[in-house]
């Protein structure tokens, strides 16, 4: 396996929570400097400030932006880069998730979340290359296990997570050959702000169909996708038993299909009665 570079300033998009705070605090302990990225800038400050208190000394930097803004995006990152030294390694973890039947969800809700989650990666991967020059680098593209499969109630969700793969992978062929490592990570469901505000009100069918794969932990995803990484994978699914559902999915996709569609019959209720 190709070993990628050291890091030694890594930005994160979506940095203030979940993934992309977890894999900040554990690159920290590294030694790496890292450079937060988020839209909201007072929940970007407390992240921040929870890292100084837990590791005093850690060179970490906050970056307020909305990725959304490819203009804004790359001139930030430039600026980044003149002001803090070079940018080493990007990892895009920022992202929204709405859940909901397919005709209850509007092209608004469709369009927020490509806006986000593909969008806001593109966005950040041109301004990122942009810095690299000819110099190496890593980019890291944080999709989904519902990037390889489909999930009931993610019509919104997996068609950007989908959208992110492909995108990923044709990225690679493209930039690995000037010496750019290019990163795929695709997590099942684990514990953060963005699953948690699912949980309160996500489908029934929604839930039973991702009970099929184990929730994880954020620390153990956060760990495998930093070791993937830096062991030179150009694919990451973190945990095992997420790996052994995705492969049964490529497989054995008739069985596979089998068992999603009798858990979601077993609680299926169809469509809310009020649409939005």
């Amino acid at each position: 396996m190709k070993r990628v570079p050291p890091w030694h300033h890594c930005v994160i998009t979506g940095g203030s929570s979940g993934l992309g705070l977890e894999i900040a605090r554990q690159l920290l302990r590294q030694g790496v400097a890292v450079t937060l990225v988020a839209r909201n800038e007072t929940r970007l400050g407390m992240a921040a400030a929870g890292l100084r208190r837990q590791m005093p000394g850690a060179n970490v930097g906050t970056l307020v932006l909305d990725v959304v803004d490819a203009a804004a995006t790359r001139t930030a990152f430039e600026e980044l880069a003149q002001t803090t030294g070079a940018i080493d390694t990007l990892i895009n973890s920022a992202g929204i998730l709405i859940e909901g039947h397919a005709e209850q969800l509007t092209i608004d809700d469709h369009r927020a979340v490509m806006d986000v989650n593909l969008f806001g990666t593109v966005n950040a991967c041109t301004a990122a290359l942009a810095t690299f020059g000819d110099d190496p680098g890593t980019i890291v593209n944080v999709s989904s296990v519902a990037g390889l499969i489909g999930v009931f109630g993610y019509t919104a969700y997996s068609s950007s997570k989908h959208a992110i793969v492909g995108y990923t992978r044709s990225l690679a062929y493209e930039v690995e050959p000037r010496g750019v490592h290019v990163v795929l990570v695709c997590p099942g469901e684990f514990d953060s702000p963005m699953v948690d505000s699912l949980d309160a009100d996500r489908t029934p069918e929604n839930r039973e169909h991702t009970l099929t794969i184990p929730k994880l932990s954020v620390e153990q995803v956060a760990a495998e996708t930093i070791s993937g990484v830096a062991a030179g994978r150009r694919m990451i699914v973190p945990g095992r038993r997420t790996r052994a559902a995705v492969l049964a999915s490529r497989l054995l996709p008739g069985i596979s299909d089998a068992v999603s569609r009798r858990r979601i019959a077993r609680v299926y209720t169809g469509p809310r009665t009020s649409l939005r």
